[in-house]
Parts: structure tokens; C-alpha cells; sequence
């Protein structure tokens, strides 16, 4: 203990982190109606790094080569001390990235925390949802498995949609006119190399404007009143509010151990869920199976496109779509938060989310 206050001193003496500590986590306040929504940053961030250290893990005995990649994986799976529990821990919390991510967005969406002054963070974090889908395409092809590989081609092939360029666009993403060694390579060097180290820069920029800005009060509430912003910066402060440490970090720990308590429950218990028996086989570019389907993020765009006579219109509508969730904040400019004055958007909202579920569904079962 004296050796660890004297460690302190040293870095407080030439730092000065004791100050730096209690301006940033003591000091920091927050809204009082903050709620357990609001901890799923923290659980996504906790996600991501169990992604790396089990990702890490994996690549010591992974091998990216497509004579050799499923007989690596089988081998972590049946040979390596614990290599089943990395694998399916890996597997099953990329899938509960999404969610997150999906739950996150849902929420901030809900309590129109998009609004200005805030619209960097709405893109930042938007972005970071799309990237963590193309960090789960990129990485379901390295098993090279019968599933991954013709779910892959599948996936690669609706890019042929878009006109002028949607050939090179195939050609591009496979590294040849069909998916095989180039695309195990160019998908191996994204997900291990160029996606997380954008990651880390796409974070550390959210945090930074989630931080400058300042939390965004709860629209619940008779205490709660919109806060109309001016042209200048202003940090929203809440100086009656509770602090960031230990107040809010540990119902911040209490929901990030609640996630991690799903994630163990299905990854011993029903790993099933997330790795199909196509998943088990190798691949076999000769032999195409009767159904393949996507993961079930992407259920949804798979299902517009057979939905549309043609593949242009079915990416037009999802780009669209896509599109209009990210220019959000600067299409409803009004100050108003509070769902129960906006009922225009809540309908929108509904409809929206009963839509993404029904598609995925038809999708699912079709």
C-alpha cells in the first residue's frame, strides 16, 4: 500500500493526476435522471475489448490460407487448451456487439439525444454501428467454412447491382472474379489490421465529442426543460447533478456485468445459436448448399433485395434508408426531446423498428 501511494505521489508530483482523477471523475457530474440506457456505451467498449483479447488469441494459431484455414480453426477448437471457449467467446460477442450497438442507437434515437449540438456524435457513432457490421462480414469468412464462404460470395455479389461500377466493385472486394484465396486475404488484413485501428480513432473521437458536449439529459420528467442552444459552444453542465465516479460507474459496471452474464449463458450453453452446422463443414466452392442466409443483421438487407424485381433498387432503398438515418439530426431541428410531444416521430420510430424486425423475419423464414 505505502508502495503504491508512494507511485502515486511520483506521477501526481510531475502529472498532477490526482487533480487531473477528480476533475474527471468526482468532479464530472451528470443529469440526475440518467438511466440505465446510457450504460451501453460502456458495455460496447467492454465488448470490444474482450473482442481483442480474444481475437488476439486466436491469430497465435489461426493460419490465413484457404487450404489451411478451417483445419487451424478445427484445431483451436479440438487441440488448443481452452481454444473452444476463445473461439465461441469471439463468436458470440461479436453478434452481442450488434445488439448493443442496435440498442444504443434505438435509445439515443428515442430520447432524441441526436439533436445539435450533437450531430458529430450521432455520425460518429453511426459510422461505429456500420463498421462493426463490416468487422463481422470480414471476419465470417475466415473460417473459411462451407457457410462462410458461399454467405460471402452471396454478400459480394449484390455489389454487381450498382451501376458502371458495380463489376469492379465485385472484382474489388473478391481481389478476383470469385471469392478464394485473394478475398481470404484482403478480408484477413481488414479485420485484423486496417478496421481496428480505425476503430480506435473512430472511438476516441466519440468519446471526445460525447465529453466536449456534455451529457445530455434524460427527456423525462416534470423537471426536465429543452435547452435551446446558441450559435457559440456551450458544454452542458449539470452542476446538481450526481457524480461520474462512483455514483454512475457502478450501475455502468452492474449493466456491463449483466451483459457479460448473456454472453457467458449463451456462449456454454447455446454456442448453437450463432454457429450453424453449414458452419462446421468446410468450404467447397463446387458444392453450393440449397439455403444460404446471412447472420441475422443482415437478414433485413437480404430480404429487400429479393423483395425489389431488381438488386439496384433493393441497395437504392437500403442506401436510402441508410442515408437518411444519418442525416437525421439535421432533418429534425426542432428542440423538442421529449417523445411524448413528438408524436409524428414516435409513429416513424414504431413503424420503423416493426419493419426491420418483420423484413428480418421474412427474411429468416422465406
Amino acid at each position: 500500500m505505502n508502495l503504491q501511494k508512494r507511485a502515486i505521489d511520483w506521477l501526481d508530483s510531475r502529472l498532477g493526476v490526482r487533480e487531473l482523477l477528480q476533475a474527471q471523475l468526482g468532479g464530472y457530474r451528470l443529469p440526475k435522471n440518467i438511466n440505465s440506457w446510457y450504460a451501453l456505451g460502456a458495455v460496447i467498449m467492454a465488448l470490444f475489448g474482450l473482442q481483442f483479447v480474444t481475437g488476439i488469441l486466436l491469430l497465435i494459431y489461426y493460419v490465413p490460407d484457404t487450404e489451411k484455414a478451417f483445419a487451424s480453426v478445427t484445431m483451436i477448437m479440438n487441440e488448443v487448451p481452452f481454444g473452444w471457449l476463445f473461439r465461441y467467446l469471439h463468436v458470440v460477442c461479436s453478434n452481442l456487439i450488434i445488439v448493443a450497438l442496435l440498442l444504443h442507437m434505438l435509445s439515443v434515437l428515442f430520447m432524441g439525444s441526436y439533436k445539435r449540438p450533437r450531430e458529430l456524435t450521432w455520425l460518429s457513432g453511426f459510422t461505429l454501428l456500420n463498421m462493426g457490421l463490416v468487422f463481422c462480414l470480414t471476419g465470417y469468412l475466415l473460417p473459411w467454412s462451407q457457410l462462410s464462404f458461399w454467405a460471402t460470395t452471396v454478400a459480394t455479389d449484390a455489389a454487381g447491382a450498382v451501376p458502371v461500377v458495380g463489376d469492379y466493385l465485385v472484382a474489388f472486394m473478391r481481389g478476383g472474379p470469385t471469392v478464394g484465396a485473394a478475398t481470404l486475404g484482403r478480408f484477413f488484413a481488414l479485420h485484423v489490421l486496417v478496421l481496428p485501428l480505425a476503430l480506435l480513432g473512430l472511438v476516441g473521437f466519440h468519446l471526445f465529442c460525447v465529453r466536449r458536449n456534455g451529457i445530455s439529459q434524460a427527456p423525462f420528467g416534470k423537471d426536465y426543460r429543452p435547452v435551446t442552444h446558441q450559435d457559440t459552444f456551450a458544454h452542458e453542465e449539470h452542476p446538481d447533478g450526481i457524480p461520474f465516479y462512483p455514483n454512475y460507474t457502478s450501475k455502468e459496471i452492474a449493466v456491463i456485468f449483466f451483459a457479460l452474464a448473456i454472453l457467458a449463458g449463451i456462449t456454454f450453453f447455446a454456442p448453437w445459436l450463432f454457429i450453424p452446422l453449414d458452419a462446421l463443414e468446410p468450404a467447397d466452392p463446387f458444392s453450393t448448399p440449397e439455403h444460404i442466409k446471412p447472420e441475422w443483421y443482415f437478414l433485413w438487407a437480404y430480404q429487400t433485395l429479393k423483395i425489389f424485381p431488381s438488386k439496384f433498387f433493393g441497395l437504392a432503398v437500403q442506401g436510402a434508408a441508410m442515408t437518411f438515418l444519418a442525416l437525421l439530426p439535421f432533418v429534425d431541428r426542432g428542440p423538442e426531446r421529449r417523445p411524448g410531444r413528438r408524436p409524428l416521430f414516435v409513429t416513424c420510430y414504431l413503424l420503423g423498428l416493426f419493419l426491420f424486425i418483420g423484413i428480418s423475419l421474412w427474411g429468416h423464414y422465406s
